[in-house]
């Protein structure tokens, strides 16, 4: 099996990790894996195994011709069978599909685009999966609308996994008080829905003064960036609230919080979810995507309904409170992210499911 992963950049993000990982994990199990970057290079580059064969496009703009064609020329010369495409980049691998038809394109969808029906972006990939030969989804809900909605019949879950091999040096000392941190590991993006997060501080923060929040992703300093901090500095919560911007050393980071948690509005399988419970975080989330599956509700960790500021205010205190069941919460985590999410069970399926696809052994 010869087979690349394409992703647009190699920022430190969900899909991105899963990109990488994949094209990590497969170097040792199939002929040839490589990672192909369309447009940004970023500090995931690396975490690039040395087995992994490697090409930058330098996608300047969407129909950039130079770039379609330069991968076309690399799928050439090492004899690519399968591209898989990590979210957006599913586009120029449908422009390399027409002018290089051989080619077998498998869609991994992180993003979540499509649970909502009408949502921007879902007739734009009906149209494009006519090129795909398989969809891997990273939740149920994904893999349901992509059977509805998508023209592809080869569509599996496969779950994101983690693998424990950060070699980052360690750079960032949080502020705030050991043992009174709360982490939130997402990019500032309208999706993750910091405000909700901003109001359980201002609700919370009297009853927890010595608390801090430590949010840790990609800041494009943006409209939804520029809001989030000014909705922190105009509640004088700049000394609660800490924004870092992205970093490497994640693992660093987890293991100098307490309690780790998602706010956000929609989700796939977040990567920082694995992580979590891999560094036996207790967490508090919003109920979407895949997360209620692996969270269980008072036996491993907290949901809310997302945007419900009581809820999740309640369920934090209760964390915060207690030590002994931080302790226990990140305990029972880890159990079910070693169990099901592991690097040897996802790729093993992973293979099968590529091998069964109709029509696709003649190619391998």
């Amino acid at each position: 099996m010869r087979i690349i992963q394409i992703i647009d950049s190699l920022e430190i993000g969900g899909a991105e990790k899963m990109a990488v990982t994949f094209a990590n994990s497969l170097s040792s199990k199939v002929e040839f894996s490589g990672l192909v970057v369309t447009r940004k290079e970023g500090n995931l580059k690396k975490t690039i195994k040395k087995e992994v064969d490697y090409l930058f496009l330098k996608k300047k703009h969407r129909f950039d011709l130079f770039a379609v064609f330069r991968l076309r020329q690399y799928c050439i010369k090492n004899n690519i069978k399968i591209i898989q495409a990590h979210s957006s980049s599913c586009f120029i691998a449908c422009l390399v599909k027409i002018i290089y038809p051989r080619i077998i394109i498998l869609w991994h969808d992180h993003n979540g685009i499509g649970i909502i029906p009408k949502r921007d972006g879902a007739l734009y990939l009906q149209i494009l999966s006519f090129f795909f030969k398989g969809v891997i989804a990273v939740n149920t809900e994904l893999e349901g609308w992509a059977k509805k909605n998508l023209n592809c019949k080869n569509i599996i879950y496969l779950q994101n996994y983690v693998i424990e091999n950060y070699d980052f040096e360690k750079t960032t000392k949080l502020k705030g008080e050991p043992g009174k941190r709360v982490l939130y590991l997402a990019n500032l993006r309208h999706q993750k829905n910091h405000f909700l997060l901003i109001n359980v501080v201002k609700k919370i923060s009297n009853d927890f003064p010595n608390w801090t929040f430590h949010l840790v992703g990609a800041d494009w300093d943006d409209v939804y960036s520029k809001e989030v901090k000014n909705q922190i500095k105009n509640n004088d919560l700049s000394d609660k609230i800490i924004i870092y911007g992205s970093k490497q050393d994640i693992e660093n980071i987890i293991n100098q919080c307490d309690i780790a948690v998602f706010t956000s509005n929609s989700e796939g399988l977040p990567v920082a979810l694995l992580e979590y419970g891999l560094f036996k975080k207790p967490i508090v989330s919003t109920r979407v995507g895949e997360i209620p599956f692996i969270v269980e509700h008072k036996k491993n960790g907290f949901i809310s309904e997302v945007n419900d500021v009581n809820e999740f205010s309640k369920n934090i205190s209760k964390l915060m409170s207690d030590e002994l069941l931080r302790i226990k919460f990140g305990e029972e985590i880890n159990k079910v992210i070693l169990q099901k999410y592991s690097e040897e069970f996802v790729i093993e399926k992973y293979i099968s499911w590529v091998r069964d696809i109709k029509n696709i052994k003649k190619y391998l």
